[in-house]
């Protein structure tokens, strides 16, 4: 294995050792006058690779599959001129990499790509299958990038677009006769749809959010180990990894070749955590390795006590204020505070990673103090709004006695003096 992977290298190393790496091809082009003009898969490529990135930077189909496109006819496709039809799969990397894996080259079109995927390919479950064991079924550049349409992966059209990877992993990792020899499950792509991942990608719009490369790799792509799972989702979750990291469990798991954050999260299949999964109830997590009766299960149950008590505190906090404000009361600074006590809830509810009730206490504190002068302040103003209506109903009801009084005041001058009247 490492002998095969050696001549590879040996190999590539020749190629990026060549003073004429491929150059960009100007004037005609004989492969393409040739191969449009046929059907199938003889003439799709040359339709398709018109729409590609390296036919946009000037590159004919010499660059890759060599020949001489000068010439009209068959003997364009003479091996003594580097002729080598389709690449077979231990080629493709080699092809690719002529370019590639070529700094100097590279820097005269995209100084921003990175030329070292080759070699993390190298590394990569599927290069070491591939030129290790010669299995030509594994992935190669092609099998991800495609061959001829090749486009960068901001386009929205890429196969290697953020929402288009897993659908370019599933094409091999979903079938079940290409993934038989392997043992490997088929399910992750349809586990991965059902994810809070995917559903801020797809639904939310969000392409930063995770799909297959950001945890397995794309060039090195390999299985996460166990004491690699929390490293792969700490790039995004810095302070729940870092909280984990210094508990008990992170040791404990270690130790037992527990997956980390998947034991709870589970891998492709992650949905939206919530506090549900905290605790002792039906439902949640803990309850899965803890009792009542121990002080893990112990631990849980407080640390949910802490997340539901701020949590709570925080909406009846809000409920009053909003109900004072649509009454007319001044609460805006605070209703503006729950941010804050909201804040805080989102700390707590991180530091359950660390699987400590006092450090999730102490992050909830700030809350709950919060929480606490909102309340008061939603009772002020409620007593406010009270105050303000018996007094507009004292003020209605002495003004209505007033106009009464006046009223009949008035119905008394206007009245005729009739006695007078009769005497006269």
């Amino acid at each position: 294995m490492n002998r095969r992977i050696g001549v590879f290298g040996l190999m590539l190393a020749a190629f990026l050792a060549s003073p004429n790496p491929a150059r960009a091809q100007q004037g005609s082009d004989s492969c393409i006058s040739c191969h449009e003009m046929l059907s199938g898969r003889l003439g799709e490529p040359v339709a398709v690779f018109s729409e590609g990135v390296h036919a946009a930077a000037g590159f004919g189909c010499v660059a890759c599959h060599g020949g001489d496109p000068t010439v009209q006819g068959p003997e364009a496709m003479d091996e003594a001129k580097g002729y080598i039809g389709r690449p077979s799969p231990v080629q493709v990397p080699e092809v690719c990499g002529r370019c590639h894996s070529n700094a100097g080259f590279m820097r005269q079109y995209n100084p921003s790509l990175r030329v070292d995927q080759v070699a993390e390919y190298v590394t990569s479950v599927h290069g070491q299958r591939l030129l290790g064991a010669g299995d030509e079924a594994v992935a190669t550049c092609t099998s991800c990038h495609g061959a001829h349409g090749i486009r960068p992966a901001s386009d929205p059209r890429s196969r290697v677009h953020p929402l288009k990877v897993a659908a370019t992993c599933e094409s091999c990792h979903s079938d079940p006769a290409h993934m038989e020899p392997y043992g490997i499950a088929i399910d992750q792509g349809e586990e991965y749809r059902r994810s809070v991942h995917w559903e801020t990608m797809s639904e939310g719009g969000d392409t930063s959010a995770p799909t297959c490369n950001d945890c397995h790799g794309n060039h090195g792509a390999a299985p996460p180990g166990v004491s690699w799972v929390g490293n792969v989702c700490g790039q995004c979750h810095i302070v729940m990894t870092e909280h984990f990291d210094n508990s008990r469990h992170s040791e404990i798991f270690a130790t037992m070749g527990i997956p980390g954050c998947a034991l709870c999260h589970q891998n492709h299949e992650i949905t939206t955590p919530s506090d549900a999964m905290l605790g002792l109830d039906e439902g949640a997590i803990c309850r899965s390795c803890h009792s009542a009766e121990d002080a893990g299960g112990q631990a849980a149950v407080s640390m949910r006590g802490t997340i539901d008590a701020l949590g709570g505190g925080i909406d009846s906090a809000r409920a009053v204020l909003e109900r004072a404000e649509n009454s007319g009361v001044e609460v805006g600074a605070a209703l503006a505070s729950l941010n804050d006590a909201t804040s805080s809830l989102i700390k707590a509810r991180a530091a359950v990673h660390a699987f400590d009730p006092e450090l999730v206490a102490g992050e909830a504190e700030t809350g709950m103090e919060i929480t606490g002068e909102a309340l008061n302040r939603g009772g002020e103003a409620l007593d406010e709004l009270r105050f303000r209506r018996i007094g507009l109903a004292v003020s209605v009801v002495v003004i209505g006695g007033l106009i009464v009084g006046l009223v009949l005041k008035i119905r008394e001058i206007e009245q005729p003096d009739w006695t007078g009247s009769r005497e006269s």
